[in-house]
C-alpha cells in the first residue's frame, strides 16, 4: 500500500473510533469535457489552483494540517518534493495556533516519520539545502509505529509531541 492509503485508511478508522476527524482534502480542479457516453468520464480538465496540503481536520480539539510525502531514496528526503506554497500554508496553520507536520515514507526503508512543520520550514528556508538527510529525520522527527488497523498510529505521535 501507498502512504496516502495507509493515511486514508487510519483516518477512517480514527473517525470510527470517534478518536478524531480529519480527511484528505481534495485537489481543486475544473472540468473542461466530459465524455457522458461512457459513463459521464471526465476526459479534459485542469488545475483551478494550487492546492494547499494534503489533510486537515480536528483531534482533542485542535486543528490539524498535514503534508503526507513518500521517497524511494533511503539517504534523504528531498525537498523539492515540497512546494514554496505549501510551506507558506503550513507556517500560516502555526501562526494561527494549529498543529502543522509532514508525515514522510522513506520506502526503501519502509519507515514512516512525523516531522513537525517548523523542522521542515526551516530546512526548505534556510541553507539552501536540496535535502534532509536521514540521520536528521531520524533524529528530530518520530518513527510511527504500523498495524492493521489503524495502518499508521500517527495520532499516537501527535499526541505525545504536541499534547
Amino acid at each position: 500500500m501507498n502512504l496516502e492509503e495507509d493515511i486514508n485508511i487510519s483516518n477512517q478508522y480514527y473517525i470510527d473510533k470517534d478518536i478524531a476527524v480529519i480527511t484528505k482534502r481534495p485537489t481543486p480542479i475544473n472540468v473542461v469535457k466530459v465524455d457522458y457516453s461512457r459513463g459521464a468520464k471526465i476526459t479534459d480538465a485542469y488545475f483551478e489552483k494550487q492546492s494547499t496540503t494534503d489533510y486537515n481536520g480536528v483531534f482533542r480539539g485542535k486543528y490539524l494540517d498535514f503534508e503526507a510525502k513518500s521517497t524511494k531514496l533511503h539517504t534523504s528526503f528531498p525537498l523539492s518534493n515540497i512546494t514554496a506554497h505549501q510551506i507558506l500554508h503550513l507556517q500560516r496553520v502555526i501562526k494561527q495556533g494549529g498543529i502543522a507536520f509532514f508525515i514522510i515514507r522513506f520506502e526503501a526503508l519502509d519507515e514512516t516519520y512525523l516531522l513537525d512543520a517548523s523542522f521542515v520550514i526551516e530546512a526548505f528556508s534556510g541553507e539552501k539545502r536540496k535535502s534532509i538527510p536521514y540521520p536528521d529525520v531520524k533524529k528530530n522527527g518520530h518513527l510511527i509505529k504500523k498495524g492493521f488497523i489503524p495502518r499508521l498510529f500517527y495520532l499516537e505521535v501527535v499526541e505525545s509531541v504536541y499534547f
